[in-house]
């Protein structure tokens, strides 16, 4: 029974009632222990939040109000990444359906027809991209979003991490909030290193491949899984946590090293007819990868049930001169500008002349590295400056063709004396 306020009784949570009506409510435990009826109405406003409104719908439902539009989730990529429209047409398509399948299950009436979600894989060369498309979408989207490593896998019983341990990385993106996580996104990167090795029979297991391939197909498919909240093997005395699998989208990318073998023996071959010869003059065979199909995943190891639950087939060109270039001064996390904000921070103006910019390039093509290659070039350029420069007194550095080719050849990259 609630009583006025008394001398030696206050409030737990509060201190005391502060409103002259407020009156103090004593546990049934402990008559010494009291709340009053402030902090009760306002603990039962915070419980207004945690109550399902009409139509059994969560506050924290999604909706359609604030989704960006596909053209406009392109348009978000283009600031962080160069090219590949294509591929960035296929993934803000996918996104923007993912919202609106979220926002069908929010509304019960009109559940007559079912979206079902469309699973992506995107296959391209190394440091063309891939990783960045789904760094840069993270910072979009409204929903736990998480990117894992495919080569870490093992077959459940094996040294390694199960393949329930994907969504662990989801349920901390969504502060383990397990509604939350089931609506979320996982990006699978290097999904080519679990392809099966060969298909030759073997009295070993191939435990990281096919294995784990297996394994994945109840996650894309959509199931409930027991995921270990920290990660890493299962033990039968750790407490799992379910977690239904059939409303979260799944990006899977790789590289696929090699897979243009397989495209130019499809492609090549020999037909009966006149028309071949005219068709194959057709193919541009610099970029073997915009002729990617399915049978081709197969063919490199991807097992057929597995490429059936990955509907989305795309691809990342490979980044000719101009593309890299661009990528160097571009983007709004371009690498120049990173260093140029990093020195700028010591009081000192950064400039690239455009020969030394064209020599990081050229280097970078020489190594077959892709855009990737071009951080660890400018890396070796500045790492001297970068050293040098703090507490010096100098307010400007312009860095020059010749003094980009010296820190390369310093740092071993260049050893010929002819560049």
């Amino acid at each position: 029974m609630a009583k006025k306020q008394q001398y030696g009784h206050t409030c737990a949570f509060c201190g005391g009632p502060t409103s002259p009506d407020a009156a103090l409510v004593p546990s049934p435990l402990d008559t010494n222990v009291c709340i009053c009826t402030d902090c009760i109405n306002q603990i039962n406003e915070l419980m207004e939040d945690y109550k399902p409104s009409k139509g059994n719908a969560r506050k924290d439902a999604v909706t359609m109000d604030k989704v960006p539009t596909p053209r406009e989730i392109h348009d978000f990529l283009n600031l962080y990444v160069i090219g590949q429209d294509d591929a960035k047409k296929y993934l803000s398509v996918a996104v923007y359906n993912h919202y609106k399948r979220l926002t069908q299950l929010n509304d019960s009436a009109e559940n007559d027809v079912d979206i079902e979600k469309s699973n992506i894989i995107i296959v391209g060369p190394t440091g063309t991209g891939k990783t960045l498309l789904a760094k840069t979408i993270a910072r979009l989207l409204d929903v736990p979003f998480t990117i894992v490593d495919a080569t870490v896998l093992t077959e459940a019983g094996y040294v390694g991490e199960d393949i329930e341990s994907l969504l662990t990385r989801l349920l901390q993106a969504a502060d383990y909030d397990v509604t939350k996580a089931e609506r979320g996104i996982v990006f699978i990167d290097e999904i080519d290193k679990i392809a099966r090795k060969g298909d030759n029979p073997s009295i070993t297991r191939d435990v990281s491949g096919e294995g784990v391939q297996q394994g994945l197909l109840k996650l894309l498919e959509g199931s409930i899984v027991n995921v270990p909240p920290q990660g890493g093997r299962k033990h039968p005395e750790q407490k799992m946590i379910p977690v239904d699998t059939k409303n979260i989208l799944f990006i899977c990318g790789g590289a696929f090293d090699g897979i243009e073998r397989k495209i130019a023996q499809r492609l090549n071959t020999h037909v009966v007819g006149y028309s071949t010869d005219a068709n194959k003059q057709k193919i541009q065979r610099d970029n073997y990868l915009q002729y990617v199909a399915p049978q081709d995943l197969k063919s490199f190891g991807l097992i057929p049930e597995i490429i059936g639950r990955l509907p989305i087939l795309t691809h990342l060109n490979p980044l000719n001169r101009d593309a890299l270039l661009r990528v160097l001064t571009e983007p709004k996390n371009a690498i120049t500008r990173q260093y140029q904000k990093m020195l700028k921070m010591d009081g000192v103006e950064l400039k690239f002349d455009s020969d030394a910019l064209e020599l990081v390039v050229d280097k970078a093509i020489e190594y077959k590295l892709g855009a990737r290659g071009l951080r660890s070039i400018v890396e070796s350029i500045m790492v001297d400056a970068m050293y040098s420069l703090p507490g010096s007194g100098t307010t400007e550095l312009t860095i020059t063709r010749e003094y980009a080719l010296e820190q390369i050849r310093k740092a071993n990259f260049e050893t010929d004396s002819v560049v």
